[in-house]
C-alpha cells in the first residue's frame, strides 16, 4: 500500500503546473486602461477676422487698435479667426487619443462692445460651434458649460429661463439627458451620469453656471442664491456622496483668486466662500474640478480648514490668443487632454497642446505640438491634490526653476525672451495657487510681504 506522504507528494507535483499557471496568468492581468478626457474652453470666435492691408480693420476684436502681424491662424491682438477653432478640432481629431469625453467650458462670442452684438448673434455662434464640434467628433460626448461671453448684454446671465439658455439646451440635446436640459433650460447649469463604456463606475458631472457669481453680473447683485444654485448643489453633491459617486465639476469663471491681480477674486467674495465651503464639505466625492475665462494655464489646490490638500482644480488655457494693447504678453492658443484612473476618476495625468501661432502664420500651416505632460515636467507621481501639494511646495523655494517654468507654462510658451515674474508677481501667483479663501489668502499674502521686506 502507497503512503499517504507518497500520495500527497504525487498530489502536490500534479498540481504544481496547475498553480504556477494560476501565478503567471494574475501576474500576467493587465491594469485597466487609463481613461481620458478633453478640455477646451474660451474659443471667442470673431467672424469678422480678415486679412487686410489696414490693421486696425483685420478684426473686430482689436477695438479699433492696429493688428500685430494677422496670418491666416490669427493674430495676438485679435480673437479667434475660424480657421484657427477648425485647426484645433481637427488636430484633436487626427489625434491617437481614445478620449470617453470632452468638456467645454465656455465663451463662444468675440470681445467686442455691446453694441456690435445682439441676442441673435450671441445664438448664432454658440450654435455654429456647436455643431463645428460635432461635424469634427460626431461619436463623442460632450459636456459644456456656459461662459459669460454666451450672453447678450455679455455678463449679465439672469436667474430664470431666457431666450439664450433655450436655445443652449436645444443645441446641446444631442450630448445631454432630458433632466440635465430641463435645469439648463432654467438656470444655465445642469447634472449628468457619464456612463463608461466598461464596467467601471459612472462618473457624475456637475456644470456650473459660475456667471451667476462672476463680479460683473448685476443681474445677481445683493442675491443669497441665485437660480437656487447653490441648493441645487449641495443636494446633487448629497446625492451622489449617499450613491457612492465620484464628481467632476466643470464651470467658466473660477473659483479662488486671480494670479495675476491682488486680492481679487473671479467671483464675488461672498459667493466664493460660500463654494469653497461646499467644496470642502463634499470634498471626498469631487475628482476634479476644471475652469477656463482666464486664458491662461494654471492650477490650484483646495486645503481645508486644517491646511490639508483635498481636491485638485485647474484652470485650462484658452483656444483665443487675444490680448488687449495694454498687455505685454498674451497665450498661445491651446488644447489639453486628462487621463484619469477609470475606477476611481482620480487625475493622474495631463498633456497639454499649443499652437505657435507666429509659426504657423509664418509657414501658413498649423502645427499643433505637445507643450508639456504635467508628471515628467513637473516631477509628480500623479495630480492627486497631495501630488499637486508637494509640487506647488518647490515652486515656493527661492530662485525656483521650476516656477519659471510654471510661468512660462502660464503663458502658453508665448515668446517673449523678456517674460519674467519678479517677487510680488510671484507671490500674487502662489497664493493664489494654495488659498482659494479670503481669511487663507490674506495671511499668505501678508506672510509672504513681511519675508519680503525682510520682517
Amino acid at each position: 500500500m502507497a503512503s499517504p506522504c507518497l500520495s500527497l507528494s504525487l498530489w502536490g507535483l500534479l498540481l504544481l503546473p496547475l498553480l504556477l499557471l494560476c501565478a503567471l496568468t494574475l501576474r500576467a492581468a493587465p491594469a485597466p486602461r487609463p481613461g481620458e478626457f478633453w478640455h477646451i474652453t474660451d474659443l471667442h470666435l470673431d467672424p469678422s477676422y480678415h486679412i487686410s492691408r489696414n490693421h486696425t480693420r483685420v478684426c473686430a476684436s482689436s477695438k479699433g487698435k492696429n493688428a500685430s502681424n494677422p496670418g491666416l491662424f490669427g493674430d495676438f491682438m485679435c480673437d479667434s479667426p475660424y480657421q484657427l477653432i477648425l485647426s484645433a478640432l481637427q488636430y484633436i481629431k487626427d489625434s491617437d487619443q481614445q478620449a470617453s469625453f470632452m468638456i467645454w467650458t465656455g465663451d463662444s462670442p468675440p470681445h467686442v462692445p455691446v453694441k456690435e452684438l445682439s441676442t441673435k448673434i450671441v445664438i448664432d455662434i454658440i450654435g455654429n460651434l456647436t455643431s463645428t464640434i460635432r461635424s469634427f467628433l460626431p461619436d463623442l460626448q460632450v459636456f459644456p458649460a456656459l461662459g459669460n461671453h454666451d450672453y447678450w448684454p455679455q455678463d449679465q446671465m439672469p436667474v430664470s429661463a431666457n431666450e439664450v439658455y433655450n436655445a443652449a439646451a436645444n443645441f446641446w440635446r444631442p450630448w445631454l439627458t432630458d433632466e440635465a436640459v430641463n435645469t439648463l433650460r432654467k438656470g444655465g447649469f445642469y447634472t449628468q451620469i457619464f456612463h463608461p463604456n466598461s464596467s467601471a463606475q459612472p462618473l457624475r458631472i456637475i456644470s456650473l453656471n459660475t456667471v451667476l457669481y462672476y463680479s460683473p453680473d448685476n443681474m445677481t447683485l445683493n442675491m443669497t442664491d441665485p437660480a437656487n444654485q447653490f441648493e441645487w448643489l449641495e443636494n446633487v453633491l448629497e446625492t451622489a456622496e449617499q450613491n457612492m459617486e465620484k464628481v467632476y465639476v466643470i464651470g467658466h469663471v473660477p473659483v479662488g483668486y486671480l494670479p495675476y491681480m491682488r486680492n481679487i477674486t473671479a467671483m464675488r467674495k461672498h459667493y466664493n466662500e460660500r463654494l469653497i465651503e461646499i467644496f470642502r464639505r463634499h470634498s471626498s466625492v469631487i475628482a476634479g474640478q476644471f475652469f477656463g475665462h482666464t486664458h491662461r494655464d494654471s492650477v490650484m489646490v483646495l486645503l481645508d480648514e486644517k491646511g490639508k490638500p483635498i481636491n485638485s482644480l485647474f484652470v485650462a488655457p484658452a483656444v483665443t490668443p487675444v490680448k488687449d494693447a495694454w498687455e505685454a504678453d498674451t497665450n498661445n492658443p491651446g488644447v489639453r487632454l486628462f487621463q484619469y484612473d477609470p475606477s476611481s476618476y482620480s487625475l493622474l495625468d495631463l498633456w497639454q497642446f499649443y499652437l505657435n501661432l507666429t509659426e504657423a502664420n509664418m509657414k501658413n500651416e498649423s502645427v499643433w505640438k505637445l507643450e508639456y505632460v504635467m508628471t515628467k515636467d513637473y516631477g509628480m507621481e500623479d495630480l492627486m491634490p497631495e501630488s499637486l501639494y508637494e509640487m506647488t511646495n518647490r515652486l515656493s523655494a527661492p530662485h525656483s526653476t521650476l516656477f519659471q517654468k510654471y510661468y512660462y507654462y502660464y503663458f502658453v510658451s508665448y515668446d517673449d525672451p523678456h517674460l519674467f515674474c519678479a517677487k510680488h508677481c510671484k507671490i500674487s501667483q502662489l497664493c493664489a495657487i494654495k488659498h482659494l479663501d479670503l481669511s487663507s489668502y490674506i495671511d499668505c499674502i501678508e506672510h509672504e510681504d513681511k519675508l519680503q521686506h525682510g520682517e
